[in-house]
């Protein structure tokens, strides 16, 4: 019997400290808080993006770029301390991350990526990042970005199909890294893509964030019910 119950709690321990599936953070700002999943195909990007939320980094930088039916841009290091009005987005770490592109993996309405300089192997920012609003598009739409932007690139069917009813911006597919998508809290990232802003994009009232990594219980959790849906 003592076996049997050793065993029992063991196993109990094993499940309670295991690994989950996925990695995620919560960012709250004052607009409402969403959780973000980690994509595990981008593991550069998903353990750079841990490592900085574990050391607290992002906790009071702005949400500094908001362009709505677009997205919403922070990670500015500079942008802790900026005064009101100050022209802000160059700040950054000391490295970039080596892009991730991934065919599976596009720029949906929700979708975290990496911001990045202009820099021809397309590297990401070591901190900045963007969350996706978007807006729908017609086929009309999407034609339109194939002949232009995306130069003759395909659209996948199963991607056009979400284009049309959810939306997103396929302009920056196989440019921008996406390495995460938003679980819950969608709508925190309307609320701040609508607010007041000046000529450079740059909220006029200031919207700081905190964004903290779900410990292994809570990952574990949300796993399951991502799992149901």
């Amino acid at each position: 019997m003592k076996k049997v119950f050793t065993l029992i709690l063991l196993l109990i321990a094993v499940t309670a400290f295991s690994k989950p599936k996925n990695y995620y953070v919560r960012i709250k700002t004052a607009y409402g808080t969403c959780i973000i999943r980690l994509y595990n195909e981008t593991p550069r990007h998903r353990d750079n993006f841990i490592k900085l939320t574990k050391q607290g980094f992002y906790n009071g930088t702005l949400f500094h770029r908001v362009i709505q039916n677009f997205m919403i841009q922070g990670g500015d290091p500079n942008s802790k301390n900026a005064k009101p009005g100050e022209a802000l987005g160059n700040g950054d770490l000391k490295y970039t991350i080596p892009a991730e592109f991934r065919d599976s993996l596009f720029h949906k309405r929700g979708v975290l990526a990496a911001a990045r300089d202009n820099n021809p192997a397309m590297a990401s920012s070591a901190s900045q990042f963007y969350i996706v609003e978007g807006k729908r598009l017609t086929d009309e739409d999407l034609d339109k970005l194939i002949a232009g932007r995306l130069k003759g690139r395909k659209i996948p069917e199963s991607e056009r199909e979400y284009y049309r009813s959810v939306g997103g911006t396929p302009q920056l597919d196989q440019t921008y890294t996406v390495y995460g998508e938003v679980v819950f809290g969608l709508d925190m990232v309307d609320r701040i893509a609508d607010v007041k802003k000046d000529k450079r994009d740059r909220p006029l009232n200031d919207v700081p964030m905190t964004v903290e990594l779900l410990n292994r219980r809570e990952c574990r959790r949300l796993d399951k019910i991502l799992e149901l849906k």
